[in-house]
């Protein structure tokens, strides 16, 4: 199976997720809210600094419950500025709209 390439937004919505969740560890060490939530730590980093842009949704589930943070929260965060997604729209890159 061919896995299709990621776009430009996907890219950044993972990246974004990334930081925000790399953010709300703080100080807590990766290995630390890895085990926590069942994953491992290089999962976790490869999130983290997003090599894994497409993370699972019980991943990203867990991660959430763990660091105390809900689904809701963590899409509204990872969307981009209204400024950003208006400039993105006309350059054709817009994130995909809600069905």
């Amino acid at each position: 199976m061919v896995r299709t390439p990621l776009t430009p937004w996907e890219r950044e919505r993972g990246e974004r997720l990334g930081v925000l969740l790399r953010a709300a560890r703080g100080d807590r060490s990766m290995v630390e809210i890895a085990a926590a939530a069942g994953l491992s730590a290089e999962t976790l980093r490869k999130i983290e600094t997003g090599r894994a842009p497409t993370a699972g949704f019980f991943t990203v589930a867990a991660l959430g419950a763990t660091l105390g943070i809900s689904l809701d929260e963590l899409a509204a965060l990872a969307a981009p500025p209204a400024e950003a997604e208006a400039g993105a729209d006309a350059a054709g890159a817009s994130p995909p709209a809600a069905a």
